[in-house]
């Protein structure tokens, strides 16, 4: 039986408080200047790192025990980027984030990415078997953080059972799309394809 697959930035809970541009404004062009250089991954990552130092932005996320939490930050260069709580036990489910690359930094608390090393097709298929040795698995604990590319297929999650985390994530371009997938053992199943609008 396929795994509940919950949705991702981030639509756990009510209507987010917002504290950013549109997701498509480059911060601080003005009308009719040359538009603002892509962020590097490096960038993406530089940025998450030192927003997950800031303890006051941090401390003034709303927690809730029963589901995630967020508000949506400022990126770099346009990119979309927020900062989520994430309850004792909660988690995304497996899902890729389609052309867009990113990168996220545990603020508070550990989190775990399990991810696979492998590009899936990005149509024509529901169900893959995936090959032996693909499976990676970090923590990331308060401070750490990662990037990655654009295709990356992971689920994060938070395993304490008693503290609550808080992580930040950025991602350009802006999320077109993600893919959920649930999986048993080596199959990997798409059981959902969802667009900004279904999580803004």
């Amino acid at each position: 039986m396929p795994q509940h697959v919950s949705p991702l930035p981030p639509a756990l809970t009510p209507s987010p408080a917002s504290v950013s541009a549109s997701p498509g404004s480059a911060p601080g062009a003005a009308p009719g200047s040359a538009p603002t250089p892509a962020p590097t991954s490096a960038e993406l990552l530089d940025f998450v790192r030192r927003t997950a130092a800031d303890r006051a932005l941090v401390d003034s996320l709303p927690l809730d025990p029963e589901g995630r939490t967020w508000v949506r930050l400022d990126g770099p260069g346009g990119s979309e980027a927020w900062l989520i709580g994430w309850p004792p036990g909660t988690g995304t489910g497996w899902h890729d984030h389609a052309e867009s690359r990113g990168a996220f930094a545990t603020a508070r608390g550990t989190l775990t990415e399990n991810a696979l090393a492998v590009r899936l097709p990005a149509s024509g298929w529901n169900t893959l078997e995936l090959a032996d040795g693909l499976d990676r698995s970090r923590r990331l604990s308060e401070g750490a953080g990662r990037a990655f590319g654009r295709h990356h297929v992971h689920e994060v999650l938070n395993e304490s059972t008693d503290t609550h985390a808080v992580s930040v994530h950025a991602y350009y371009p802006p999320l077109p799309l993600i893919r959920r997938f649930s999986r048993a053992g080596a199959v990997l199943r798409l059981e959902q394809v969802e667009r900004p609008e279904d999580w803004q």
